[in-house]
């Protein structure tokens, strides 16, 4: 009875041995029609998990060893060519027939695992064998062909750094300027398992684009790129941008910015930028002097509209004759500011006067400059009236009096000048010189060489004295011409009729003139 059970034992074991050579005889024979090359592919048999048989492509794959090969030791094998290849056989068991492709994009092979009976069979087939010998697939070949060429061309050819992660965080693929950036930074060739961005980027979701940097070790150097993100079957593949010139800019314009910003809070005018959008971009703490507007009210970028409503509120520009042309007359002084021509004077309800002015900023910015001028205006009114207070004394003289300046041009007369003469200089657009006022003298005059002395006296540097001398009208009347320099180079020139004793007096300043 036991030498029958293990008859009939040994009998299944060599039926079933049989059977998978048959197996793979047919599967051959069968792939054959299709497949040419499939003697130079690899196909394995396996009996569980022992090697039962392996084609002649198979066992050149396989280590020089006499043990029978586990499909442990294949699968360790296979998926380092091969993504998910299974370690466990019953996921081939429930799966078959199972096709795995492989990880590099240009190895054309697939794996095909397929179980019947507890005998598990795995194929390494070659894509590109079945395009043969049929004349649509050898066209289509050569499309794919040309494809390949033109996408290695262009990922080889590029100047942007590319590369591919596999599932196991390894670098599996890189393009030329990859490496030329990886031994720029590291001065070697690429190293699978070594990162050449400090920031990790494998973490980052599909699609996205993240700005990172490299770091030269030893360096205080820094390599700007753009890196974009995409996902395919086990990969993730990264496509950086050189953005050093833009990182570069930001910088600059950064310290630009913070340079401006250290500089407009120390000025006393007040600054006030809005964007485009008419927001409050950029204000100085003279802004806060001058307008008392509160700071949180200012940082928290207000509108150009409710900026000038809260100056109206709070009194620091002039009340609006019409509240209900408000928003008009606001929507006239931004277009005249984006002219440039926006320049008033504010004369406030407190006493206080600002020179408020407009102006035009690249991208459609505007600025306004707020400036206090209440010392300069109280100063000039002062001055004014001090003139106006001096030439009304003047002007009640009845001595004539001009006044020359440096350069012999009138700078002032009064009224008796005025009515001796005929001539009022302030009504001249041009100025009126010395030689232009003596020969006026002079054609009002009889002839005497005391307008040229006066002439010469005037524009000399030198001899700069007082004296007089005396002149006669057409009329026969007689005058008295006193000439004394005052400051800063100018000349005073008084003009006098001779009455009662001035009459001998005068004659003896021109007998003395006239020795002279």
């Amino acid at each position: 009875m036991i030498v029958s059970e293990l008859i009939i034992i040994s009998l299944a074991s060599a039926v079933t041995a049989a059977l998978a050579v048959l197996w793979l005889i047919a599967s051959q024979t069968r792939d054959t029609r299709n497949w040419p090359d499939i003697a130079r592919e690899p196909v394995f048999l396996f009996d569980g998990a022992e090697l039962l048989e392996a084609n002649v492509a198979a066992q050149k794959m396989l280590p020089d060893r006499e043990e029978p090969l586990e499909w442990s030791e294949l699968a360790a094998m296979l998926s380092r060519r091969f993504a998910a290849f299974p370690s466990d056989q019953q996921h081939v068991q429930a799966s078959s027939p199972l096709i795995l492709e492989a990880k590099d994009r240009q190895d054309r092979s697939e794996a095909h695992l397929e179980w019947l009976d507890g005998i598990y069979r795995v194929h390494i087939r070659n894509q590109h064998a079945k395009l043969k010998g049929n004349t649509s697939d050898l066209t289509a070949l050569t499309q794919m062909r040309h494809e390949l060429t033109t996408l290695r061309t262009a990922t080889q050819g590029t100047p942007y750094p590319a590369w591919q992660i596999d599932d196991e965080g390894k670098v599996s693929w890189y393009n030329p300027a990859y490496a030329k950036l990886y031994k720029t930074v590291f001065d070697s060739t690429p190293d699978p398992d070594k990162r050449l961005f400090q920031t990790s980027l494998e973490d980052r979701p599909t699609g996205s684009k993240v700005r990172a940097s490299i770091t030269v070790p030893g360096r205080e150097k820094f390599y700007w790129y753009d890196v974009s993100i995409t996902r395919t079957d086990h990969h993730r593949t990264f496509y950086a941008v050189d953005v050093d010139a833009v990182v570069n800019a930001e910088i600059a314009q950064r310290n630009f910015v913070q340079t401006l910003a250290k500089t407009f809070a120390q000025l006393s005018i007040g600054l006030a930028i809005f964007d485009r959008n008419r927001q409050l971009a950029l204000f100085n703490p003279a802004l806060i002097d001058l307008t008392a507007l509160p700071a949180d009210f200012l940082s928290a970028r207000p509108n150009l509209l409710s900026f000038f409503d809260r100056l109206r509120d709070a009194r620091m520009m002039p009340e609006p004759k019409n509240y209900g042309s408000w928003r008009d007359q606001i929507a006239e002084l931004v277009a005249a500011a984006s002219d440039g021509r926006y320049s008033e004077t504010w004369t406030l309800p407190s006493g206080s006067t600002y020179r408020v002015t407009g102006r035009p900023h690249p991208d459609g910015a505007i600025a306004f400059l707020i400036e206090d001028i209440t010392a300069e205006i109280t100063l000039t009114r002062r001055f004014r009236s001090e003139l106006e207070l001096s030439q009304s004394i003047l002007d009640r003289l009845d001595d004539a009096i001009v006044v020359f300046s440096s350069t012999g041009v009138v700078t002032l007369t009064n009224q008796a000048y005025r009515d001796m003469w005929g001539v009022d200089p302030d009504s001249s657009f041009a100025d009126i010189s010395i030689v232009d006022a003596t020969r006026h003298w002079q054609s009002a005059c009889a002839p005497t060489p005391v307008l040229g002395d006066l002439r010469d006296y005037i524009l000399g540097c030198e001899n700069r004295s007082d004296w007089t001398a005396s002149m006669e009208l057409k009329s026969g009347d007689a005058i008295l011409c006193q000439v004394h320099p005052v400051q800063s180079g100018a000349t005073m020139v008084v003009f006098k009729r001779p009455i009662g004793s001035v009459l001998p007096e005068l004659e003896r300043i021109t007998l003395e003139h006239s020795a002279t």
